[in-house]
This record gives structure tokens, C-alpha cells and sequence, in this order.
């Protein structure tokens, strides 16, 4: 969108915005109904304010419009670089994912990269794993100041002239550093005639300096409301919002926020506001401020250099979620932050941080307010029908229309509010104590572990329940209101009533867990993958992969061994690895035939370079938005009901159907066949049997027993392991799926 139309927005949201508050505030609220009505009324009336508020302050303060020019750097000009990976109790497994990364970052020096584990825990495994990396450690104990400790000690040891952060999980891809290193130098280089140069020293200004550069905090793995409503293709990451569209909008007003992790540093802006921030339980929050307030100019870029692992059960994400408000209510409320160098319009772009964090406050006002209306009787705004179609129904539409703006194409109004009502009974109480003052002083570490059994509990839902009840209340009252008292002036409350609801339902939806059988995460990707099948090379592409094994797709139903390990050639990039797993699962997939395999982990350089290979890529989840409010209960509902168990069959079964003939001469027919069984009509229960197929493929075949299945035509093929391998048998069974081929195109 363009800046002349953003500014159109900006002054219709603002002047609709500004009538309906003042004719809410003067003619609107019930002073003379009694002192419920009256603090019902306020409330609501605040609640509408603070929200418009925020709103019309993300207009003035938010731009996608000003592009950020990457130079052309020399590569004589590439720095010395400190990588800091912060740990605190994450275990080995994780680490090793992130320092392999970190270690595999291209840069025209590598001797130039100097990687450090900042371990505050003092662990001894976490030592080893350094010098098993070939990196460095710091070790501490006794660390009182939480990661500003751990990374201030670090800054404190090291001397490269930019500094990068990673939290434990997060992986960087192999570009990371030739993606954000250039940005420093935008003060001393100058693009002319589509060609980099340096500045001379009269072109310098020496006000513009880069303090950080902030890049996404992308996840892996689906996050907890992404997997719970089975909406992985369909809705984007919570956090994408965020990291790629409002926090690129606050590059307008240099207020972009460093999030701790995925993020370079300026050194010489870390010492001269000397180091991360101490004492708040956000110092990557406070610190980027800091370094803002001293004239650094700070970017965020929307391009995902590195992948991390999101919150995958409730009760992670919920202390994840009011650790960031609480510190993000303690830095804005701090005297500090009201008398530091922030310019006017970037100290109001963090205001509206803090108005964000009483979203939910605010939300639980617009749930009870309408039940106390339609169920109790407590008038809370005073006004006609007609009032409410000519002031509130404009002021809404452009509200909701700027938001949309606000919001691209990654999150729309009905996802936040289904996101805001699923955490808003967790957050209020956090977020009031810290508003008054009663600070939140433990540091506490996200965790970071794999859940394999529900991610979440019903017993969540309770506050939801209770809302819903209550809602349903009064979409009772309200439609008996409308119905027998002809009062149509309550439509406005049932609309309201029937939006709350929805959310409800969804939150106790969510609430209802999934279980997670994944042990690890995959990604759709096509990469070449060779392996040896009946004596001779065969190339397939992978169609998913993760750090555990992978899924490839094959035209022909290839026998692979399912009681040895199979080995695997993997390249991508330009990187090779060499792997050996078992095929765990095979089934079509379409015309092809899909097949997943089990790798076995090896503690070598392959397996380096193999889960490089997993990581290095574009994220695979949903990147835009893409449901309704119909089509997200579809889905849920159908997903839900679907068995999630894995299957367990390991041989491709081939549909034969044709005629064949035994030993004796006796005609059969063959039905299906998977290498080690065949299924067989005509033999009329022998125990024992030689299928002929060909002159050189005769099958011997025993009775099935202990099978579970109840097929009496089942037999069990003994001389299957040399069968199988046989040229013959693969060119016998082309021709028969290419039979079947032409027969489906002629039908």
C-alpha cells in the first residue's frame, strides 16, 4: 500500500475514531442508572479508548514503505564476528543443532567467526560438547543477572566488532551472516549509478550509526495453536505477525525491538550503554531500547535467516507469554525510559507495546459486558439503534479495514481475537500486579522440551466454559428480547454476544489438546536421494525430511529390505551425507509410491552434514492466511476425528489381479503381492505351493501363520529374499503396472 493511502487511513481512522470517543464519553454513559452501570460503563468506555488508541498509534507510528538498501560489501571489508549461543538448562541434543548451524554459516573468512556456548549453568556436558564442535565455552557460576549475565560475560571476553545472539534452539541457516553483515556498513557506503562505493569523509554522517539488526524468530515446528486446530497449511506462526510485519513497521519511527536472539550487534553500541540491560526480565526488550535512546539506528528485516522451536504444550507458552508482558510493562513504566533519548514518535510506538499487553484486560471486558446487559439488566452505554448505525458502525468498519492493513496477509482480526480469548484468563492477573508496581523479578527460561503427550489440558478450559455459558445467556435473552418484545434495538449486543461465543468455542476447541507423535519436525522438501536396489543405483527425491528420517516417492514399488539397514546418499547445496535407516512405512501416494524411512544416528561427520542439510532451508508452515471461520471447525473437526496412529506396513502391496499357474500346471489367480506375502485364489487351502510367474521367477509359498489377518488365501513367499532382488521380477511387474497404466487412460 502506498504512503499517500496509508495516510488517508491514517486521518479517516483517526477523525471516526476521535467522534465516536467523544460522543461515547459526553452522551453515552449511564451516570444516573446506578453505580454498577456507571463502573460498567467506564470500564467498557476505557477499554474502547486504549484499543482506539492503539490502533490509530501503529498507523502514524507503523511503514512497510521505507526499504532498507543492502550494499554490495567487498569482501576484504567482511569483519571479525563473536557468535554467542546463550544456554541455561537446554539439553546437549539441542545444542548441538544450534552450534552445527552456527558452524556451517557461510562467511569469505571462516577464520573470522569466532563461536562461543555461554553456558551459565557451569556444566560439564556442555564443555564437552564445545570442544567436541570445535568452539568455545564460558562457563559461569553463581550467575545472578540471568542471560544478561550470561551474554555480558561473553562481551566482556571477546573483542569482534559485531557481536550475534542465538538462544539455544534457534538454528541459523548457512546465509545468516552474508544476509545481515552489510547493513552495518550502509553508513560508510553510498549506492550511485546502481554501483556500491565508499563515502568519503564529507559524504559521512557521523549521527548514522547501525546499533542491531533484527531478523524473524521463526519456528520449525508448528506452534501450539497451529497444532492444536490442525491448522499447520492454513494459518501462519503467532509470531510471523510480528516479526514480519509489525516489527518492519516500526522501522519508520527506529523502533524495531531486539528480541534477544536471531539478531547482530553493533560492539561499540553494547559498551557505550554498557552491555545488556540488567534487572528486567526482558533485557533483550530493554537493551534495544537502550541502544536506540544513544542515536543508533536499528532495523528489523523480514527475511527468515534462522529457525528455532516454538512452545509446544500450554503451560510454556503462557509463562513464555507473561514474562514478555510483564517486562515489556516494567521497561515502558520505568522513569528511565520516560527521560531517555527516544525521540517523540519512537517512545509512542512503544507505548502502544504496552497498550498491546492490556489486550486482555480489555478483552475480558467485552465478554462480560454485553451479559451483563442482556442477562442482568445493567444498562453500560446508553444510545439508540440509530446512534449505533450512524456513530459506532462507521467507526467500526474503518477500524477493523485499518487493522487489516496493519495485519497483511499473515493474521486478520477473528485470529487474534480466537489467540487473545484462548490466553486472556492466564494473562490478566500478571498483567495488572505488574502494572501497579509488584514486579516480576525470577528470570524464567522457556522450555525448550519435546512433548509427546497432550499439549494441553481441559481443565484450561474452565474460564471458557463459564464465558460461553454466560454468552449463550444472553443470546437467549437477547433473541427473547428481540422475539416476544419486539425490541430490535438489541441486534447490536446479539451480534456481539454470537462473536464472543465463537471465540469461546474455539478456545475450548484448542483446550481439547493433541497428542504430538512426532519426535521430531519435518519439512516438505525435494531433494535427491540415492540408494542400491536389486544390484543396481536408483535416484529418488525425498517429499519430506527431518533430523529422524525422511519420506521419499518412488514410481515403481522398489523392494527395499525391511530386516537390514539400507544405505542412503543425501545431497543438497552442495553438501553430501551418508546415512543408514530402515524403511518403516510404505503406501501410495497417488500413482507413486511413498516411502518413509528411519535413520540411524551416527556421532559423525555425516550426521553433521545431514542435519545440516534438514535445516538449511525455507520454512514449510503456512506463510499466509487462509481460512474462515467455517472452513477452520471443518477442518478441526475432521482432523480430530481421524485416527492419528502411524500405520505399520513396510513392503509395497501391488495390485496383480492376473492369472498365473502353479508347478503342477494349476491355474490360480494372483491378487496382490509385497515381495515377502502374496494373496492367492484357486489354491483352496493348500498348505504348501510353487507359483510359476515367469520361467525364471517361481515362488515358493507357505501358508501364512500368526499373521493378523483373516484372509485363508494369505501365503508367505520362503524363497522371497532371492526373488526379490531378480531383474526379471521388476521388469514382470512394470509390465503389469504399465497395463494397468493404459487401461485406466483408455477407460
Amino acid at each position: 500500500m502506498g504512503e499517500s493511502k496509508r495516510k488517508f487511513w491514517f486521518i479517516l481512522t483517526s477523525l471516526t475514531s476521535l467522534i465516536y470517543i467523544l460522543w461515547r464519553l459526553f452522551f453515552t454513559i449511564p451516570t444516573k442508572a446506578g453505580i454498577v452501570s456507571l463502573v460498567a460503563g467506564i470500564a467498557l468506555f476505557a477499554a474502547e479508548l486504549i484499543s482506539m488508541m492503539e490502533a490509530v498509534i501503529n498507523l502514524r507510528c507503523m511503514s512497510r514503505e521505507k526499504e532498507i538498501p543492502f550494499p554490495e560489501l567487498p569482501i576484504n571489508l567482511y569483519p571479525h564476528i563473536d557468535v554467542l549461543v546463550a544456554t541455561h538448562s537446554e539439553n546437549e541434543e539441542l545444542l548441538f543443532k544450534t552450534l552445527n548451524g552456527c558452524k556451517h554459516m557461510e562467511y569469505p573468512n571462516p577464520h573470522k567467526v569466532h563461536i562461543y556456548l555461554c553456558d551459565d549453568a557451569n556444566r560439564k556436558e556442555m564443555a564437552d560438547l564445545a570442544k567436541k564442535m570445535g568452539v568455545g565455552y564460558f562457563g559461569m557460576e553463581e550467575n545472578k543477572h540471568a542471560k544478561a549475565g550470561n551474554l555480558n560475560n561473553a562481551i566482556e571476553k571477546t573483542n569482534s566488532p559485531y557481536i550475534v545472539t542465538f538462544d539455544a534452539d534457534m538454528i541459523p541457516r548457512s546465509n545468516f551472516l552474508m544476509e545481515t553483515v552489510p547493513y552495518f556498513f550502509l553508513p560508510k557506503m553510498i549506492l550511485e549509478n546502481d554501483v556500491w562505493r565508499m563515502r568519503t569523509e564529507e559524504e559521512i554522517d557521523e549521527k548514522f550509526k547501525i546499533g542491531f539488526i533484527q531478523t524473524p524468530q521463526n519456528f520449525y515446528n508448528p506452534d501450539i495453536f497451529q497444532f492444536n486446530f490442525f491448522a499447520e497449511a492454513n494459518i501462519p506462526n503467532e509470531q510471523d505477525y510480528f516479526f514480519k510485519e509489525v516489527n518492519l513497521g516500526r522501522n519508520a519511527t527506529n523502533s524495531a525491538i531486539y528480541a534477544g536472539s536471531n539478531t547482530m550487534i553493533a560492539r561499540e553500541a553494547l559498551e557505550e550503554i554498557g552491555g545488556i540491560r540488567k534487572g528486567n526480565i526482558t533485557e533483550d526488550f530493554a537493551t534495544g531500547i537502550d541502544i536506540q535512546a544513544h542515536g543508533y539506528t536499528c532495523y528489523a528485516v523480514d527475511k527468515v535467516l534462522a529457525e528455532g522451536l516454538a512452545p509446544s504444550d500450554f503451560q510454556s507458552l503462557i509463562k513464555q507469554r507473561q514474562r514478555w508482558g510483564r517486562g515489556c510493562i516494567q521497561t515502558v513504566r520505568s522513569l528511565k525510559f520516560w527521560t531517555n533519548g527516544l525521540p517523540f514518535l519512537s517512545k509512542l510506538s512503544y507505548l502502544s507495546c504496552l497498550f498491546y499487553w492490556w489486550t486482555f484486560i480489555r478483552r475480558l471486558i467485552y465478554m462480560f459486558a454485553p451479559v451483563l446487559f442482556s442477562v442482568f439488566g445493567v444498562l453500560i452505554v446508553k444510545c439508540s439503534l440509530w446512534e449505533i448505525l450512524i456513530i459506532w458502525l462507521p467507526s467500526y468498519l474503518v477500524y477493523n479495514h485499518s487493522l487489516k492493513i496493519l495485519s497483511g496477509k499473515i493474521r486478520n482480526q477473528r485470529w487474534s481475537n480466537i489467540v487473545d480469548t484462548i490466553i486472556c484468563p492466564y494473562m490478566i492477573f500478571p498483567i495488572i500486579v505488574e502494572t501497579i508496581g509488584i514486579r516480576m523479578k525470577r528470570f524464567s527460561v522457556t522450555s525448550k522440551e519435546h512433548v509427546s503427550a497432550k499439549t494441553t489440558k481441559l481443565r484450561y478450559a474452565i474460564p471458557h466454559a463459564i464465558l460461553l455459558g454466560a454468552s449463550a445467556a444472553g443470546i437467549y435473552f437477547s433473541l427473547k428480547n428481540m422475539i416476544i418484545d419486539k425490541n430490535f434495538g438489541t441486534v447490536a449486543v446479539l451480534f456481539w454476544l454470537s462473536m464472543n461465543a465463537y471465540f469461546l468455542t474455539m478456545a475450548i476447541l484448542f483446550m481439547t489438546g493433541r497428542i504430538n507423535y512426532r519426535s521430531s519436525q519435518r519439512y516438505y522438501a525435494k531433494i535427491p536421494l540415492e540408494f542400491e536396489a536389486g544390484g543396481e543405483k536408483r535416484t529418488v527425491f525425498t517429499c519430506d525430511i527431518s533430523e529422524k528420517g525422511f519420506a521419499f516417492l518412488s514410481d515403481f514399488p522398489e523392494y527395499i529390505s525391511d530386516t537390514e539397514e539400507t544405505q542412503f546418499t543425501i545431497r543438497d547445496k552442495g553438501r553430501k551425507a551418508i546415512i543408514y535407516g530402515k524403511v518403516v512405512h510404505v503406501d501410495l501416494a497417488g500413482k507413486q509410491w511413498k516411502y518413509s524411512v528411519k535413520i540411524r544416528e551416527r556421532e559423525d561427520e555425516n550426521r553433521c552434514e545431514y542435519i545440516q542439510i534438514v535445516y538449511d532451508r525455507e520454512p514449510t508452515l503456512a506463510s499466509q492466511i487462509g481460512s474462515t471461520a467455517v472452513k477452520d471447525i471443518a477442518v478441526f473437526v475432521k482432523r480430530k476425528s481421524k485416527s492419528s496412529l502411524p500405520a505399520n506396513r513396510i513392503l509395497p502391496r501391488i495390485q496383480i489381479n492376473r492369472e498365473a499357474r502353479t508347478k503342477e500346471g494349476k491355474k490360480v489367480t494372483l491378487v496382490d503381492y509385497n515381495y515377502r506375502y502374496v494373496t492367492v485364489d484357486g489354491l483352496d487351502g493348500r498348505n504348501t505351493a510353487h507359483l510359476e510367474l515367469t520361467q525364471d521367477i517361481i515362488l515358493n509359498l507357505e501358508k501364512a501363520e500368526g499373521v493378523n489377518t483373516k484372509k485363508d488365501n494369505l501365503y508367505l513367499v520362503t524363497n522371497y529374499e532371492d526373488i526379490s532382488v531378480k531383474s526379471s521380477l521388476r521388469r514382470y511387474l512394470e509390465e503389469i503396472i504399465r497395463e494397468d497404466e493404459n487401461e485406466e487412460k483408455a477407460g
